[in-house]
């Protein structure tokens, strides 16, 4: 039951929550009569004093008028907070007024009605016809019309008693009834939703943050498991981020077993090739990672993984300064017009008798591949002259070179080396510290992060692709890794190791 996991249980939990109060809330509205409702609030309850010299509230004007002792200031709101309208004949009051303002222990001395804008019309509502007067504490109020919304306030005036006296609206409603309502005094800020509909956003707003802390909190990201044997070959360049991709995906998701074998990009690729020609089941199995667009001449299925940087490395007793090489002097290396450093680095007495030691690649090679097409724009020239690259004793008319096997081994005997120039992916050059120097090329270094935003005509870089044997099939684990190469972890692990994302840099990647 691998579905009953922590996070699916808080998301269905959290669906279920969310559809249940949807439904409730339908159900309500359509299911409970509405019912008709006068709500009342006091908005003012203040007092203005008596006059006299020890009154904490002195008046002055024509507030000293007969019975103001204990003077007070009240205004009560009265509204229609319900969902039907109200009409004269909805009162029950056996009297002709419909309502009764009651201050108790206070005397009502005056009255005042307001009403806003838009319904001035309940004016003509207010007259001692329809039962509109007052005596000792109380106020009688007509029976005022009144739409869902509608409202209109009494301004008392009031003697006899202390402020902040307990205030009542008495009466009664058909299918309805008279209430004080938990509305704010104007000072307040008004709540815009309901105590039940902050309850439920309260409830729903934790089970969002509860599943979110699982996916975030948990090791990775989810991903669609898939079991099985897949194979991953092809570019040594861009194996760190292979090995550390597949390490990963068998942790996450068990029974899948990635065996990364790689040993240069054409190999890798014709390897697939010639592997669909004797068994397209086997051949879906394998992936085959390359350094620029090989598979296309074997019609095999690719997909833009990343952006690779690459660099020239020399060792580290070949200083060449911020410019580097120029790309015609690189070219004229690698056809061997010269044997020794000093040819290209004229006056420099400790490079003047230093031989030239090209530490190259054989043409299995995606990175030799990409220095040919992009740097030296051909074949590199100079013939492999030596197997272990050692130069000649005594130095002949041939610059030394070699080819090895793979992008370590190359950086291993450029470090060894005097004189010896290579070329590598640049995180692993990186990697070797002050061993080897990374050359620019006409000034541009080779920098991912000024590529990355574009202030580098650096030429030395290409596409790193994922190829297959056709497109896989749904739930393959060839299938499971190609899109687990698009989870953000793994979008981080490409970055992480000096590749630029082509999910991230797509314009990077054409």
């Amino acid at each position: 039951m691998e579905w009953l996991s922590i996070e699916n249980v808080v998301a269905v939990g959290t669906s279920a929550l969310g559809i249940l109060a949807s439904l409730g809330m339908l159900l309500y509205d359509r299911r409970v009569p509405r019912r008709k409702l006068i709500g009342y609030r006091v908005q003012m309850d203040s007092p203005i004093g008596d006059g006299a010299s020890s009154d904490p509230n002195p008046r002055l004007g024509e507030f000293d008028v007969p019975n103001m002792a204990d003077a007070s200031l009240v205004l009560l709101r009265i509204e229609n907070d319900g969902a039907q309208s109200i009409a004269g004949g909805d009162y029950t009051a056996s009297e002709v007024h419909g309502l009764t303002a009651e201050f108790t222990r206070r005397t009502v001395q005056a009255v005042s009605v307001t009403q806003p804008s838009g319904i001035e019309h309940l004016t003509s509502h207010f007259t001692d016809v329809n039962g509109f007067e007052y005596e000792r504490g109380k106020v009688y109020i007509p029976r005022v019309p009144l739409n869902p919304g509608d409202h209109f306030k009494l301004l008392v005036l009031l003697s006899g008693g202390p402020a902040e006296g307990e205030v009542k609206l008495i009466g009664g409603l058909r299918d309805g009834r008279v209430h004080r309502n938990s509305a704010p005094r104007p000072d307040d800020k008004l709540r815009t939703f309901s105590l039940p509909a902050r309850l439920v956003s309260v409830v729903l707003t934790l089970a969002v943050l509860g599943l979110a802390g699982i996916i975030l909190l948990r090791d990775g990201n989810p991903i669609e498991c898939e079991q099985g044997e897949l194979t991953v070959t092809g570019s040594t360049a861009f194996e760190p981020v292979v090995e550390t991709l597949a390490r990963q995906y068998e942790n996450k998701c068990e029974g899948a077993d990635i065996s990364v074998q790689t040993r240069g990009s054409e190999d890798g690729v014709a390897e697939l090739a010639a592997l669909g020609g004797q068994s397209q089941n086997a051949a879906r199995s394998v992936i085959a990672f390359s350094d620029g667009p090989m598979g296309e001449r074997w019609s095999l299925e690719g997909k833009r993984v990343a952006l690779s940087v690459f660099t020239l490395v020399v060792h580290r007793g070949v200083e060449l300064g911020s410019h580097g090489l120029s790309l015609r002097e690189v070219r004229d290396i690698y056809a061997g017009r010269y044997q020794r450093w000093g040819e290209v680095v004229p006056g420099m007495a400790e490079l003047a008798d230093l031989p030239i030691v090209l530490v190259s690649r054989g043409d299995e090679s995606g990175t030799r591949q990409i220095f040919q097409d992009r740097v030296l724009e051909g074949w590199e020239r100079a013939p492999s002259t030596s197997l272990d690259c050692e130069p000649a004793e005594p130095a002949g008319g041939t610059v030394t070179r070699c080819e090895l096997g793979g992008t370590s081994a190359v950086l291993d005997k450029v470090a060894e080396t005097p004189g010896a120039i290579g070329y590598s992916e640049l995180t692993l050059a990186e990697a070797r510290g002050s061993d080897v120097r990374r050359v620019p090329l006409g000034g541009d270094r080779p920098d991912d992060r000024q590529i990355e935003l574009g202030g580098s005509r650096y030429p030395y870089k290409d596409v790193e692709y994922a190829y297959t044997y056709g497109t896989p099939r749904p739930g393959s684990l060839a299938a499971s890794f190609l899109a687990y190469l698009d989870e953000s972890t793994s979008q981080h692990v490409i970055r992480d190791k000096g590749h630029l994302p082509c999910l991230r840099e797509p314009e990077l990647c054409v």
